[in-house]
């Protein structure tokens, strides 16, 4: 072989041929399969139990969602042990045998919480399902919390929140959530490892006791299932799971409110961690799908033009992204990426002026079909799984919405028009109405950032 046919090829002289560039294959949209049938029932004691027969394995999948907001600091530290601690014995049960009798039926459930809600989750064999619900119950009903357990669960938060809050990426998190929310709860979804550190077992006992209850919580199971022999079992199994009150919901954050981003210090530090984030609008907003594709075209996907412009044109980072977040009553569009300290200012540069680009500029045609298209098929994909589909269940309940939802969005989504998500981006993606943070070295940074004119600096 000779030495020319062994040279690598760039991209672009792979996408040439003598007659030319070699043609794109027109995109085609996804399948877009039919969504189950869900039985909704709601049980004597509050808790709203969805079952849907999927069963292309012989699981169930299980989501209990919780609401669990609180009204200060205090309570996220001590949410955080609730969930570190609840599956680790009962009663009747110390946490080996929790597991042990979770195991013999293929089965496992982890837990995790945040400002909005404690999540049970988990997956057992079909024929196991009575099982489970038994030892979720059962943990729901008596959850020991035993001293050891408690204590040693706390010094492994408390240690790794520390490492955390070190980490460039988590100061910058910490300061986003600041600089938007001020001291609402909805900042408070890393708790401070000192305050965490205080709370003792009454506490979490205390806590568990007046929000781990049915009423407002939403069972969600999924899988090869017969909905209404899975819901009696259920109704069985958590009888005596009962409450003389309901679940707390997360109060509505402010809104996001664009102003200049704060500029932290950062000695050394030889990448800067930029964050910007404005409003946008909730899932239930009719024009939901447009700022969707609005965001997907900005920065959504790796087709985007903010990644195009950051990583495919100018090299300032390896990852760029916008991510929509959301919150009751509120949602966010959030911008996060990391570049070389010699870059920041350019970099943000670039990311302000495509936010503007396409505020005043409609996408075009080609780059709303190709993020229709990423949207409906990243949908179908989400809910082609047992998993996938219990857990976005979960959250639409979480959210007041059902599976009416997930029937029509495709169809929005396919009639959102260009001259829709140009409206869309108008409005969510105008630069004014960004506020945000940036870590780094400003001693490095602070000259370029000085010229731009939006950035706070101490």
């Amino acid at each position: 072989m000779s030495e020319a046919s062994r040279a690598m090829r760039s991209a672009e002289q792979i996408g040439r041929t003598a007659a030319g560039p070699r043609s794109v294959p027109a995109l085609i949209p996804g399948a877009r399969g039919r969504l189950p049938a869900v039985s909704r029932t709601r049980l004597d004691n509050g808790l709203t139990v969805l079952a849907v027969r999927k069963p292309r394995s012989p699981l169930v999948e299980v989501r209990l969602r919780v609401p669990f907001g609180g009204s200060s600091p205090v309570h996220a530290a001590r949410a955080e042990l609730v969930a570190a601690t609840l599956l680790l014995g009962t009663a009747g049960r110390d946490r080996r045998q929790v597991d042990a009798d979770l195991a013999a039926v293929g089965g496992h459930l982890d837990t995790g919480v945040d400002p909005q809600r404690l999540l049970v989750t988990g997956s057992v064999l079909a024929s196991g399902l009575p099982t489970l619900l038994d030892v979720l119950a059962d943990c729901l009903t008596g959850a020991a919390y035993r001293k050891d357990d408690v204590l040693g669960e706390r010094a492994r938060l408390v240690e790794h929140l520390m490492i955390s809050a070190a980490q460039p990426a988590s100061v910058a998190h910490r300061l986003l959530q600041q600089r938007r929310f001020g001291e609402h709860p909805a900042a408070w979804d890393v708790p401070d490892a000192e305050l965490v550190g205080t709370v003792g077992v009454a506490a979490v006992r205390g806590l568990h006791g007046r929000a781990v209850v049915p009423d407002g919580c939403t069972l969600t199971l999924v899988g090869d299932l017969s909905p209404g022999r899975a819901t009696a079992a259920a109704a069985q199994a958590l009888s005596g799971w009962g409450a003389d009150r309901s679940t707390r919901r997360l109060a509505p954050p402010p809104a996001i409110v664009g102003g200049p981003l704060l500029a932290e210090h950062r000695a050394g530090a030889v990448q800067s961690q930029v964050r910007l984030s404005g409003p946008a609008v909730p899932r239930s907003d009719p024009d939901y799908p447009a700022h969707q594709l609005a965001n997907l075209v900005y920065g959504g996907y790796f087709s985007s033009r903010l990644v195009e412009n950051l990583r495919e044109d100018k090299g300032f980072t390896y990852h760029a992204r916008s991510t929509l977040e959301f919150w009751p009553e509120r949602a966010a569009v959030t911008i996060s990426f990391d570049t070389a300290t010699p870059a920041t200012a350019a970099a943000l540069l670039e990311t302000q002026y495509e936010l503007g680009r396409l505020s005043l500029q409609p996408p075009t045609e080609a780059e709303v079909d190709s993020a229709r298209n990423y949207a409906l098929g990243t949908l179908a994909t989400s809910l082609a799984t047992q998993a996938g589909l219990a857990s976005m269940l979960s959250m639409l309940a979480g959210s007041g919405l059902d599976e009416g939802w997930l029937r029509e969005h495709p169809k929005r989504l396919v009639a959102t028009t260009v001259d829709d998500v140009a409206a869309a981006a108008a409005t969510m993606l105008a630069p004014a109405a960004f506020t945000g943070v940036i870590v780094g070295d400003l001693d490095a940074i602070a000259p370029g950032l000085r010229g731009l004119g939006t950035v706070e600096l101490p």
